[in-house]
């Protein structure tokens, strides 16, 4: 659903036949750039709504080009949408680079991943099967 102040822009597709991710674009206001400092974060709008089917959740992703080129990325990452969200979908972008970024309107920010998931119900155990791993983590494996 495109929101009020998204009259003009794209929504989210894709930008080749074999891409897994939508491209989110940048709603902020025409003529009025976000300026994202080093180290700075912030929240920025993609002017639509949506709804998910039960069973589906949207992954927001790091756009790699961002990322290398600038340092920008999505500090939740993956950031999670689930199904029974209404909400403008918002993307919280960290600027890691050591210049400051500008982001102006119908820039591609993001990337949306559609995926399903299972709802797994926690059962308490009093004890767990063994692994040859073990409770070996952070490095463990080599």
């Amino acid at each position: 659903m495109r929101l009020p102040h998204n009259p003009d822009l794209d929504l989210p597709v894709y930008a080749t036949a074999g891409a897994a991710g939508l491209d989110l674009l940048a709603a902020v206001p025409a003529g009025d750039p976000l300026i994202l400092e080093p180290g700075a974060r912030a929240l920025v709008p993609t002017g639509f709504a949506m709804a998910l089917p039960q069973g589906f959740e949207a992954q927001i992703r790091p756009r790699s080009g961002l990322a290398l080129k600038h340092g920008v990325t999505v500090l939740n990452a993956p950031g999670t949408i689930d199904s029974d969200y209404r909400g403008e979908i918002g993307v919280i972008l960290l600027n890691t680079g050591k210049a400051p970024f500008s982001i102006t309107r119908g820039d591609r920010i993001a990337q949306m991943v559609i995926a399903s998931f299972t709802v797994a119900q926690p059962v308490e155990a009093a004890d767990l099967p063994e692994t040859p791993r073990g409770s070996g983590g952070f490095g463990s494996t080599g």
